[in-house]
C-alpha cells in the first residue's frame, strides 16, 4: 500500500516536473525520481527518435555508474524498435513490464544485459520497465528500472540477497510518473524546436541584411558575438561579487537576438547610401565628364575668338585646379571651413552654350555632397540611415514574440539611444534605457570603429577605439562600465 508520504512525494515530483526548464535536468530527474519511488539500484532513460530508442540517461548507484546527466553522450548504439526487446516493446504496446527475474525470462531477449553484466561484474535482476506516453498516446521514451531493494535492509551493501521484484502497487503511480515524465518533455520539446525556429528566423534575417552589401557582410554576427561576449564577463563578475547584474539563459537569448536583429531596418535604406564610400560615389565620374566637356566648350570658344588664348589658359587652369580640390574633398575624412567656403564660390559657377543650356560647375546635390563636414552622407542621406532604427521597430513589430522573447524589439530598437539624449531616434535618456540597450550601444559603436570592411573610413586601431569609447562616456553618451567590460572580455580571448 501506498503511504501518506509516497502520495506527497508523487505531488511534489509531478510540480517539479513542471517547472525544470533545464533540458539534461529535467531528464535526469525523471529517472531519479523514479529510482527513489522504486527503491531501486539502476535505471536507464530513453528517449525515442528516428524509430529507435537512444540512451539519455544511465545510473547504477552501487557501482557508482552515472552518465548522460550533464548532457553527455551516451556512446552506445540505441535500441531499435522491434518487439524481442523489452524497452522497445514496452514503446510499441504502450505497456508496463514488471518483471521478477530477467535471467528466468524467455519473454523477450536479454543477451545484451546479461553481457554488459558480465562485463561490469554485475547482477541484473528484478525490472520494470514504463513507457513514457504523452496526451496525444505519442511515445516520447521508457523508463527502465533495475534491482528493486529490500527497504527493510536498507543499511546493507549492494548483492543479489537485497533484490526484490518491484512493488505491483507502484505500477499506477510508475505509470502515472511515465505520463507526466512524457507531457513535460514533450514540453520541452516544443520550446525548444519554436526556440531554433525563432533562432533559424532571425538568423535569415541577419544574413539577408549583411549580403545585402558586401559592406556589412560580417557586422550582425559581430555584434551579436560581442554583446554575448559583454554579457558573460557580467556573468563572471557577478560570481566574483563584483557586480549584481546576472544574464540568466533567457536574458541572455534576448539580448543574443537582439543583436542579431538590430539592423534589420537596413533592408529599406537605398544601396546607394549604404554603399556610398565617399562624398560624391559613383557621382565624381559623371562630374569628370561634365568638366571634360566644359573644357570642350571652353576650348571651342577660344576658337570661336570668344576667348583671348591667355583667358582660355586661366580658365583651363582653373577648372584643373578645382577638379583637383574636387577629388581631394571627395576622399577627405574631414572638410575645414576654408574649404566649406571654396565648395560654395564653385557652387554658384556655371557656364551657358549658344543654345541656352546651363551646365553648373556642381550641382546643388554635388555641393551638398562635398560640404558634408565628417563622413560621406548629406542631411538627407543620413536621415535615411538613421531610419533604420524605426524601420526595424516597426517590422520586428509585426513579429509575434511570445513572452520568452518579449524584449527583443525594445533592444534592438533602441541601439542608437545615449545615455544624454542625443540619439535616435526617440532620444531617451539613461534612465528609459536598460542594460541590454546600453550593452548594443556600446558594441556597435565599437564594431564600427574597428570594422575593416566600412568602404567610407580606415579601420581603427583597438586601442584607438577604445579611447574614443570612453571618451564619450565621459561626454555622457555611452555607460563607462560597459565600454571597460567588453575590453576586459577583449582581453582575455
Amino acid at each position: 500500500m501506498l503511504s501518506q508520504n509516497d502520495l506527497s512525494e508523487i505531488v511534489r515530483i509531478g510540480i517539479l516536473l513542471t517547472t525544470e526548464k533545464d533540458h539534461s535536468k529535467l531528464i535526469s530527474m525523471i529517472l531519479t525520481k523514479a529510482m527513489e519511488l522504486t527503491n531501486c539500484d539502476a535505471g536507464t532513460l530513453y528517449l525515442y527518435n528516428n524509430n529507435a530508442l537512444e540512451f539519455r540517461i544511465m545510473k547504477t548507484k552501487s557501482l557508482g555508474i552515472s552518465r548522460g546527466e550533464d548532457g553527455d553522450v551516451i556512446d552506445l548504439p540505441p535500441v531499435p524498435m522491434k518487439e524481442e526487446s523489452v524497452s522497445a516493446y514496452s514503446a510499441i504496446h504502450r505497456e508496463l513490464i514488471n518483471i521478477e527475474d530477467v535471467y528466468y525470462n524467455d519473454r523477450f531477449d536479454f543477451t545484451g544485459p546479461r553481457s554488459y553484466d558480465k562485463l561490469i561484474g554485475y547482477r541484473t535482476k528484478s525490472m520494470l520497465v514504463v513507457p513514457m506516453v504523452d496526451m496525444d498516446d505519442v511515445v516520447i521514451g521508457v523508463m527502465q528500472l533495475i534491482n528493486s531493494l529490500d527497504p527493510k535492509r536498507s543499511g546493507e551493501p549492494f548483492s543479489e540477497d537485497i533484490i526484490v521484484p518491484f512493488d505491483v502497487d507502484m505500477e499506477f503511480v510508475l505509470q502515472s510518473l511515465g505520463s507526466q515524465a512524457a507531457v513535460a518533455v514533450s514540453n520541452m520539446l516544443y520550446m525548444e524546436e519554436v526556440k531554433r525556429q525563432m533562432h533559424s528566423f532571425v538568423d535569415a534575417f541577419a544574413m539577408a541584411v549583411d549580403m545585402r552589401t558586401p559592406y556589412n557582410g560580417s557586422h550582425t554576427r559581430k555584434v551579436a558575438s560581442y554583446a554575448v561576449m559583454v554579457a558573460d564577463e557580467i556573468n563572471k563578475m557577478y560570481r566574483e561579487g563584483k557586480i549584481d547584474e546576472y544574464f540568466d539563459d533567457n536574458r541572455r537569448e534576448q539580448l543574443e537576438l537582439a543583436a542579431s536583429v538590430h539592423d534589420i531596418g537596413k533592408m529599406i535604406v537605398p544601396l546607394g547610401v549604404m554603399n556610398k564610400a565617399t562624398r560624391l560615389d559613383d557621382g565624381l565620374e559623371k562630374l569628370e565628364f561634365r568638366y571634360r566637356l566644359l573644357a570642350t566648350y571652353y576650348e571651342l570658344d577660344h576658337y570661336k575668338g570668344k576667348l583671348t588664348k591667355e583667358e582660355y589658359e586661366e580658365i583651363e587652369n582653373e577648372l584643373k585646379d578645382i577638379l583637383e580640390l574636387i577629388r581631394d574633398v571627395n576622399g577627405r575624412g574631414f572638410v575645414d571651413d576654408d574649404t566649406m567656403a571654396r565648395i560654395k564660390e564653385i557652387s554658384v559657377k556655371k557656364y551657358t552654350t549658344e543654345g541656352g543650356e546651363v551646365i553648373p560647375y556642381l550641382t546643388e546635390y554635388e555641393a551638398d555632397c562635398l560640404m558634408v563636414r565628417k563622413g560621406t552622407l548629406t542631411d538627407e542621406e543620413r536621415q535615411q540611415m538613421e531610419s533604420h532604427v524605426v524601420m526595424t521597430k516597426n517590422i520586428l513589430d509585426k513579429v509575434h514574440f511570445n513572452s520568452h522573447y518579449r524584449n527583443v524589439t525594445k533592444f534592438a530598437a533602441t541601439h542608437h539611444e545615449y545615455l544624454d539624449g542625443s540619439g535616435y531616434p526617440d532620444h531617451l535618456t539613461g534612465e528609459q534605457l536598460e542594460l541590454e540597450s546600453r550593452i548594443l550601444t556600446v558594441v556597435d559603436i565599437y564594431d564600427a570603429l574597428t570594422s575593416t570592411d566600412r568602404p567610407y573610413k580606415k579601420p581603427i586601431p583597438q586601442p584607438k577605439a577604445f579611447a574614443i569609447l570612453h571618451s564619450m562616456a565621459e561626454e555622457g553618451k555611452i555607460e563607462d562600465r560597459i565600454v571597460c567590460i567588453l575590453e576586459d572580455a577583449l582581453a582575455e580571448m
